[in-house]
């Protein structure tokens, strides 16, 4: 079976065919740098990321655009407030974006275009607009997008004209419909000069639907594969990309794919919940590895239940996994990260393949992995060190395609500082291990449990295995 994917604008999953064979655009909504990145928007950047991962692994050169809005009236009145420049605000918070996604793991994206570096483009897509007759010019610094005028507006999320609704109070007066949307916005006297730049209608600034079209189109083509981002930017956000694209002459995109959001007790995540839930907040109690298994192991179009019992739930996986890689890697010898890596969709057991292919369902996946955890359990119980190093490679192979591989440079223990930590106990422990192990083959029982009661009492919890001692902290 080949990648199926649950298409937004068709409510129906396709069978994924890209438009250039062995090739795929992807164009992913990333953030408007206002503030601090929580965890629902990382559930749209690790949803995607094993899209990408899959996508690789089935043989497919990809092209990940992911874009960064850095200017709009939320930069600009946040800024303002706190006295700082709109720009060194934006920054701050690109590079706190940035941080987040590498320490979940997040592949970079090919692309990573700045709104403010492709003014020139977004005033050469507003000119076609405006001479296809889809667009025009109010006050001055004013054009917007003549939603009457596109017959198939409204047709991504099914919606038709009569069906939307405007408050006529709010109306622009230099509008021709609420309907209408801004394709540039005219500078205004309370904002920084820097703000707005000029343009063939007056000076002004980008429109937040018309920075997506131009910088998909300038890395990906008029036309492209996929466009993704949370289900909560399909209207009106992705309604207006796809109308504005359309309205010059581009295919745009082929597929559509969102995911949804991140509930706290059953509530939707919002930046009013989410003053705790900042990513930086967060890794400072969780392990990274434990929060990624947490957000990106749910199907992308699943709703994220984010709570302690989760990220505990999740830790307890974790520990799990990557407890048999170590056990695995301690008997049979560590399967170089290249041979792992080199693992296609052709090579994985046929039920994974088959569950990313059906519209990258992660459970599925994960179930299979589980099922392989046990086999090669089963091996070192046997001590079959054959079976435990094809294991080691299947389960590691799989997690990969998750972000998850324990012995990844970014997860395995002495990647970080904490690693260093870690490490070191470790030589600790394993010498103390070493010393009980030789008092229980001298049957010197007491010895023995004063050693392990010792462990105990710093907090080190010892579990007597077939191949030997492991510890874990309490």
């Amino acid at each position: 079976m080949s990648l199926r994917i649950y298409d937004s604008a068709a409510r129906a999953l396709r069978e994924f065919k890209p438009l250039q064979p062995g090739k795929v655009g992807i164009y992913l909504c990333g953030a408007t740098v206002q503030g601090s990145p929580h965890i629902g928007h990382m559930r749209s950047a690790l949803a995607f990321d094993v899209l990408v991962r899959w996508l690789m692994r089935s043989g497919y050169t990809v092209t990940m655009v992911r874009n960064v809005t850095d200017i709009d009236d939320k930069i600009l009145h946040k800024s303002a407030a706190a006295n700082s420049p709109w720009w060194a605000w934006a920054s701050q918070f690109e590079q706190e974006f940035t941080a987040a996604y590498d320490a979940l793991g997040v592949l970079r994206p090919t692309y990573e275009p700045r709104a403010t570096g492709h003014i020139p483009q977004m005033i050469e897509l507003i000119q076609k607009i405006i001479a296809a007759g889809h667009a025009y010019v109010g006050a001055p610094g004013n054009v917007y997008f003549d939603v009457a005028s596109l017959k198939d507006y409204g047709s991504l999320t099914r919606q038709s004209l009569n069906e939307l609704h405007t408050d006529d109070s709010e109306i622009e007066p230099d509008k021709r419909s609420g309907q209408d949307f801004a394709l540039w916005k005219a500078a205004k006297p309370t904002e920084p000069e820097t703000a707005s730049w000029d343009t063939p209608w007056g000076r002004g600034r980008p429109g937040w639907h018309l920075e997506c079209s131009a910088m998909s189109s300038r890395y990906l083509g008029e036309s492209f594969d996929i466009h993704g981002g949370g289900i909560d930017l399909r209207f009106p956000h992705h309604e207006n990309e796809q109308a504005q694209s359309h309205a010059a002459g581009f295919g745009f995109a082929q597929y559509w794919m969102h995911n949804a959001w991140v509930t706290i007790d059953g509530e939707k995540m919002s930046k009013s919940l989410g003053n705790s839930l900042t990513v930086a907040n967060i890794l400072r109690e969780h392990p990274a590895v434990v929060v990624r298994l947490a957000l990106g192991t749910v199907h992308y179009r699943s709703t994220v239940a984010y709570s302690e019992k989760t990220l505990m739930e999740a830790a307890a996986v974790w520990e799990r996994l990557s407890g048999f890689i170590e056990r695995a890697v301690s008997i049979a010898g560590e399967v170089p990260l290249a041979e792992v890596e080199s693992v296609t969709a052709a090579d994985y057991p046929a039920d994974f393949t088959a569950a990313l292919d059906d519209d990258l369902n992660v459970s599925a996946a994960l179930a299979v992995i589980h099922e392989h955890l046990k086999l090669g359990n089963a091996a070192i119980t046997a001590k079959d060190t054959a079976s435990i190093r094809r294991e080691q490679l299947l389960v590691r192979a799989m997690l990969d395609v998750l972000g998850l591989d324990p012995l990844s440079p970014l997860w395995r223990k002495g990647a970080d500082g904490a690693g260093k930590l870690y490490d070191a106990l470790d030589s600790l422990v394993q010498g103390i291990l070493a010393e009980r192990a030789q008092a229980r083959a001298a049957k010197d029982w007491a010895r023995a449990d004063a050693l392990r009661d010792a462990l105990t009492a710093a907090g080190i919890t010892v579990e007597d295995a077939p191949e030997g001692a492991n510890w874990k902290v309490s």
